[in-house]
C-alpha cells in the first residue's frame, strides 16, 4: 500500500464561518441547488450528520461516477475543521483503500479566510497516482469551493 498526500490553500473574502456552514454543514441541500447538472442529490444514508455519519452523494446521468460514500471522521465547528473519508465510489475503490480529507478554515485580518485542504491518498499494492489525476481532484475541489464562494459573495445574508 502506498499512501500519496498533497496540500492546497485558498484565500477568501468570505468568512470562515459562512464557508464552514456552506460548504460543509449544509452542502447536502446547497451543493445540488448549486451543481444540478454534476450533484443530484447528497443523502446522509447513516447517522445524523454528525460524526460517524455516512453521507452518499447521487452524481447525474453522464458521470463517469454514479455515487460515492464519504465518511465524517470529525466535524469542529468552533474551530472550522473537518475531516472525512471517501469510503466507497465506483471505479474508485479498486485502485484505492481510501482517500482522506482534512480540511480548515481560518480568519484573515481583513475578515476574510484562509483555507486549506489536505487530500491523503491509500493505493492499494502498486497502484501510483499519476500528477493529472492529482490535477483533476484538486480542479474538482477548487471548482465546487468557487461556486459556493461565488453564491456567497452575491447572497451576503446567505449563512450569516
Amino acid at each position: 500500500m502506498g499512501v500519496f498526500s498533497y496540500s492546497d490553500e485558498y484565500t477568501s473574502s468570505v468568512s470562515p464561518a459562512r464557508l464552514f456552514k456552506a460548504l460543509i454543514v449544509d452542502s447536502h441541500n446547497l451543493i445540488p441547488k448549486l451543481m444540478p447538472v454534476a450533484v443530484k442529490s447528497i443523502d446522509i444514508i447513516e447517522g445524523d450528520g454528525g460524526v460517524g455519519s455516512i453521507r452518499q452523494i447521487n452524481f447525474n446521468e453522464g458521470s463517469q461516477v454514479k455515487c460515492i460514500k464519504n465518511r465524517i471522521d470529525e466535524l469542529d465547528a468552533e474551530n472550522f475543521s473537518y475531516k472525512y473519508s471517501l469510503i466507497e465510489g465506483d471505479g474508485v475503490m479498486d485502485k484505492l483503500e481510501k482517500i482522506t480529507y482534512e480540511v480548515k478554515f481560518e480568519t484573515t485580518p481583513d475578515g476574510g479566510s484562509k483555507n486549506k485542504m489536505t487530500s491523503t491518498y491509500y493505493t492499494k499494492g502498486d497502484f501510483a497516482l499519476t500528477e493529472q489525476e492529482i490535477k483533476e481532484g484538486k480542479e474538482k475541489a477548487l471548482g465546487m469551493y468557487k461556486v459556493v464562494e461565488g453564491y456567497l459573495l452575491q447572497n451576503p445574508d446567505a449563512y450569516a
